[in-house]
């Protein structure tokens, strides 16, 4: 494994942290996380092609999977656990795993992100294969878990996307598409859950939103195949029925309970405008 300058493990721009006030600890953590947007912006075409190529593969029966340990391990959860509420979809359509299994959310197992071959067995679980998609996330971009998987990977014809945010890291020279986010020191020398982390939650929101709009899973701009879980959501669904079809609320309220989707009411309008 070739060396990589870790921008991420660089001193932190700033010292004497415990002397400051609270008032300025917010502030220099503040000016910090602006300058994550940017790096962002400098990525976007690496999350363009690697999108692109996701939607392709997912239009022709694919899946998503996204692996990860410790911080990085548990957005990539957090978006693929998100996607079937907000667009309707199957828990299995973008799959998210996290070294050290799902007790790894809430709790650090050890030496689990060390373990260059488990990767792969826990993607084999869900039978993974050519038609799937692999992006693998790793502030550091050395973490063997990912790194080991996108190996596998590879040699299994399954494409492969990274984020890191170090650049010229292992884990982008295994990947087809590597994405890097270059965000800098962080605020707190090496705690990578500060701006790397903030990075990693926005380019997976831009990956997963893009990619569920490109499958025809918004309407405009509405989420029409959410699900009505609760009151908020079933509120939300009478609104975009109000507003779409300009209809009263307790009239939207009987067609979000009768037909249980925003989308087939919508759809059923667009064929019998006059009921």
């Amino acid at each position: 494994m070739h060396k990589v300058k870790l921008i991420t493990e660089q001193p932190s721009k700033y010292d004497n942290l415990e002397k400051m006030s609270i008032r300025e600890l917010l502030n220099n953590i503040n000016k910090e996380d602006k300058s994550v947007p940017l790096a962002i912006e400098k990525a976007i075409p690496q999350i363009d092609e690697f999108v692109s190529t996701a939607v392709v593969k997912m239009q022709d029966g694919g899946r998503l999977f996204y692996i990860g340990a410790g911080t990085s391990g548990r957005l990539g959860v957090l978006d693929a656990s998100e996607c079937p509420p907000t667009f309707g979809v199957s828990d299995n359509w973008i799959i998210g795993l996290i070294a050290g299994g799902d007790k790894a959310l809430r709790k650090a197992v050890e030496n689990a992100e060390d373990d260059v071959n488990q990767a792969w067995k826990d993607l084999e679980e869900f039978d993974i294969n050519h038609k799937d998609v692999l992006l693998g996330i790793a502030a550091s971009g050395t973490t063997p878990y990912v790194i080991g998987g996108l190996k596998e990977a590879k040699r299994n014809n399954v494409i492969t996307g990274s984020i890191s945010c170090n650049e010229g890291s292992p884990l982008s020279f295994e990947a087809d598409y590597p994405i890097e986010l270059i965000v800098g020191p962080e605020f707190v020398t090496g705690s990578t859950r500060m701006k790397a982390g903030t990075a990693q939650k926005l380019v997976l929101n831009m990956i997963s939103t893009a990619v569920m709009i490109k499958l025809g899973r918004v309407m405009g701009n509405k989420m029409v195949d959410m699900q009505l879980s609760n009151k908020k959501l079933v509120n939300r669904g009478v609104k975009m029925l109000v507003d779409e079809l300009n209809i009263d609320e307790k009239i939207a309220l009987i067609l979000l309970e009768k037909h249980k989707s925003v989308r087939k009411i919508l759809e059923e309008h667009k064929l019998n405008p006059e009921e």
